[in-house]
């Protein structure tokens, strides 16, 4: 089970920091991922994070801004929002990939999914 929390309203160049805290004993087995949908889109992937939080990706319209993090004693992932844009309001997912796959960009990549938490920016 994941645990999104951290959302609210920021005006623009504002920061934000999510959090998402997971149950289990496999958290450090599982890429981890963010998410985001915003009013009338589809859900689109923002980052990821490898198991080991080695490695992190990013879509194109956060590089630089956001910044994905674990810590695996804590079973928590973290989504740092920097600079952010009015174009950045949406409801912010964490999601888990518990099956090792090739993708980690599209939902179906993952298998377990947060309630979502909102990030509202105002211009």
């Amino acid at each position: 089970q994941l645990q999104a929390c951290g959302g609210g309203l920021v005006q623009a160049g504002g920061s934000l920091r999510l959090s998402c805290a997971a149950s289990g004993r496999s958290f450090s087995n599982y890429r981890l991922g963010w998410f985001r949908q915003a009013p009338g889109k589809e859900r689109e992937f923002v980052a990821t994070i490898t198991r080991s939080g080695g490695t992190q990706y990013y879509a194109d319209s956060v590089k630089g801004r956001f910044t994905i993090s674990r810590d695996n004693a804590k079973n928590t992932v973290y989504l740092q929002m920097n600079s952010l844009k009015p174009e950045d309001t949406a409801v912010y997912y964490c999601a888990a990939q518990s099956v090792v796959r090739n993708g980690f960009s599209r939902k179906n990549d993952y298998d377990y999914w947060g309630q979502g938490t909102l990030v509202t920016v105002s211009s």
